[in-house]
């Protein structure tokens, strides 16, 4: 099995050299790289094509929300994007997950958590710290019940299917199945199949 590729980005010396650290010692986990701040990262992440980014959110220059939307930008899917900061307002947590991150954790969190999650996304599964799914959940439930068809596509969805591959699974057609879609978000308040996904599962939906 090959390792899982990251890069390490913090503005704070002491603190990206203890996660390179903690990361190059883990089994499965090889550090591709490190950056700074939200620009060099972009550059790093353009080089060395990771599996999954550790981003801080607050940095001089641009920050890390704006290269979580840069990156989404460039690709919505790859690499995946763990946010690991010391702030835990919903406005960051939301933030951070409304720009494309798909994990959320403190810098206290523990180093076998912050290992197990990095294993974790690479794996597509969501990561979320307890603020974060107390942020989420103040969203509230969805706005309207999913229907049975749209719990399907969205479990399909959740499991990395594209649209034609769900369409293929449950035997209707690729322009349903955006329907299906469109109607799941609407319900969930959200604007992509990552934020679907993310919501879905901490609602318990998938």
């Amino acid at each position: 099995m090959n390792a899982v590729r990251t890069v390490v980005v913090d503005d704070h010396p002491v603190v990206r050299d203890g996660l390179v650290a903690m990361l190059g010692s883990a089994e499965g986990i090889e550090v591709a790289g490190t950056a700074e701040d939200g620009a060099r990262a972009l550059e790093v992440i353009e080089r060395v094509g990771p599996d999954v980014v550790l981003m801080d959110l607050r940095m001089p220059g641009t920050s890390g929300i704006e290269a979580i939307r840069a990156l989404r930008a460039r690709s919505p899917r790859s690499p995946r994007i763990l946010v690991l900061t010391t702030y835990d307002t919903d406005r960051d947590i939301r933030g951070a997950l409304e720009a494309g991150a798909d994990g959320f954790l403190l810098k206290d969190t523990r180093r076998d958590d912050v290992i197990r999650a990095v294993h974790d996304l690479a794996a597509g599964r969501a990561v979320l710290a307890p603020a974060a799914l107390a942020a989420l959940a103040a969203g509230g439930a969805p706005r309207e019940a999913l229907t049975a068809r749209e719990i399907e596509v969205l479990r399909l969805v959740a499991d990395g299917c594209t649209n034609r591959a769900v369409g293929t699974r449950l035997g209707i057609g690729e322009a349903t199945v955006k329907t299906h879609l469109m109607h799941v978000y609407d319900k969930l308040g959200v604007g992509d199949r990552a934020s679907a996904v993310r919501t879905a599962w901490e609602l318990g939906l998938v």
